[in-house]
């Protein structure tokens, strides 16, 4: 782990891009075999434990806000157990949110940049502070372990960190622009104005927390609404950014139904800017909304969408068997396969199929789901229906392909799934085209490598994935022909670091955003070229 405290005195300093990031590095993980850092996770979750079921407001223009009308998010592991009631709004608490947003707006998109990072930089060390306590909240509420958790909470404060040393890049370091004698050129970036932040339940505080806060540091303000699942998580940012100091108003934090108010929020005349993380479908529709003008409207919507993957991992012919098997495991069952950069299909060269095969079952065979309070590896899956969905897409590869490996479901003891293994399947059989967002993976054999590349390529989605091969020529091919946005060769692909991997993907997958790159404040901004006559 890192420990660190940095402040925009430290990177303001710096004249490039290059060393305002020379000290930024991504934030270490616990090692949770360590007997104090077991200790201490532990002590997190029984302070945690003790602040289960509460009741939490909505903040609308730095107010809380109660209603009648509640909704509960609960325990995977403990479907019966509630981890914190929130209000059920509608259309009515989502436009007075974006109209506190749009008050906000009109002083917040004039304080300095550099006040703006500070923000961010102290958002991080609280974050720092209460890794631990963070982390157990999602063991708790969406089944994540201890490592996984702990990995989220590490991306949240990344975020914060790297976005506000890119818009101190933004904010003061000049535009490269051709000397032309008579005037004087510049080029500055400016807020955009309210937008409205649609997170996923699968990295709760990570993906939210990059959206939110790169909207924030960009000068914009934000209507946030948590999904339904990690209600209590979304809320733990909103008292991050309350500690750090952010004024009332800019960051404005709703819930209830995602078809009440998620339709309003990309619909209403004065948000400027979406940024959405979900499901394919979800995704298109919301497209589709923000692209239709609405009465009152005066800009043209700005969506940005990252919306899944079916990704792949190719094991070629030359393959080191033992990397490929165990990053074709960890990559399709690390937090139950629900990761849109899970591997879900495994491209095997023929001739090492058989012997990939059984390796693969065995190493998988070993994995247990259990409950992640405890420190299991593998958890439930994140709800009722998303186990329902997953238990008919087994039934659906029973038809389509040799069950291998697991294929059982137990709720007895919270929404479990078996790491589930689908050998013979056929590229285009629904299991290894559609999105199942859970431990199946579908297995299916090539002929040779180009026949690998043509499978793996062969989806509508291209997120992630990765080749095992020593062959320098074919990771060549990969690197031009594997249409996908993020690559790793011999190695998993899951895991991206923010700063080191730039995440967002291609066709079907979404708008590449490449969040935790260097270009992802540009979709938040908007710049204004200024020319001005020199005095003759």
């Amino acid at each position: 782990m890192t420990d660190r405290t940095t402040t925009t005195e430290d990177v303001r300093a710096a004249s490039t891009l290059e060393e305002r990031l020379s000290d930024y590095r991504p934030e270490s993980y616990h090692d949770f075999s360590d007997p104090d850092s077991e200790g201490a996770m532990r002590a997190a979750i029984e302070r945690v434990a003790g602040e289960l079921g509460r009741d939490y407001p909505a903040r609308v223009g730095g107010e809380d806000v109660r209603l009648e009308s509640t909704r509960a998010s609960t325990d995977p592991g403990r479907p019966e157990r509630v981890v914190g009631v929130f209000p059920s709004g509608g259309q009515a608490l989502a436009d007075r949110a974006i109209d506190a947003a749009s008050r906000a707006f009109e002083t917040w998109k004039s304080v300095p940049a550099d006040q703006r990072a500070e923000i961010l930089f102290r958002a991080a060390d609280v974050m720092r502070r209460r890794r631990l306590e963070l982390a157990a909240w999602m063991c708790f509420e969406i089944g994540k372990s201890w490592a996984e958790a702990d990995a989220d909470v590490a991306e949240a404060i990344d975020f914060c960190d790297y976005y506000a040393r890119l818009m101190l890049h933004y904010a003061y370091d000049p535009y490269p622009l051709a000397p032309y004698d008579p005037e004087i050129n510049e080029m500055v970036y400016l807020p955009i104005g309210v937008a409205a932040v649609i997170p996923p339940w699968n990295f709760p505080l990570a993906i939210l927390t990059g959206m939110t806060v790169a909207a924030i540091v960009a000068g914009n303000t934000v209507v946030l609404k948590p999904a339904s699942e990690t209600m209590t998580i979304g809320w733990k940012l909103v008292e991050v950014m309350d500690e750090a100091g952010l004024p009332p108003g800019v960051l404005n934090f709703i819930t209830g139904p995602g078809e009440v108010l998620g339709k309003r929020m990309v619909e209403h005349p004065d948000v400027q800017l979406i940024a959405f993380t979900g499901s394919r479908e979800v995704g298109l529709e919301t497209i589709e909304r923000a692209a239709h003008h609405q009465p009152g409207q005066t800009s043209i919507k700005r969506v940005i969408a990252e919306m899944g993957g079916k990704d792949a991992i190719v094991v070629d012919a030359d393959a080191d068997l033992d990397e490929a098997v165990e990053g074709v495991a960890v990559s399709t069952f690390g937090f139950q396969g629900q990761k849109c950069s899970a591997c879900s299909r495994a491209v095997v060269d023929a001739s090492l199929y058989d012997e990939f095969l059984m390796r693969l079952v065995a190493r998988a065979g070993r994995i247990t789901p259990g409950d992640v309070i405890e420190g299991a590896w593998m958890g439930p899956v994140a709800s009722k229906s998303q186990f329902e969905k997953v238990r008919e897409y087994i039934e659906i590869g029973k038809s389509e392909g040799t069950l291998v490996l697991g294929g059982k479901a137990d709720a007895s003891r919270g929404w479990l799934i078996q790491p589930t293994i689908f050998a013979d399947v056929h590229p285009d059989a629904r299991i290894a085209q559609e999105e199942i967002f859970g431990p199946v993976l579908a297995i299916i054999k090539a002929r040779d490598y180009d026949h690998a590349l043509d499978i793996a390529n062969g989806t509508e989605y291209g997120l992630t994935g990765a080749v095992y091969t020593q062959d320098e020529a074919k990771i060549e091919r990969a690197k031009r022909e594997f249409h996908v946005g993020n690559l790793y060769i011999n190695r998993k692909c899951t895991g991206a670091l923010v700063g080191v991997h730039p995440f967002g993907g291609f066709k079907m997958s979404g708008t590449d955003s490449k969040a935790g790159g260097r270009d992802y404040l540009l979709l938040f901004l908007q710049p204004k070229s200024i020319a001005t006559k020199k005095d003759a």
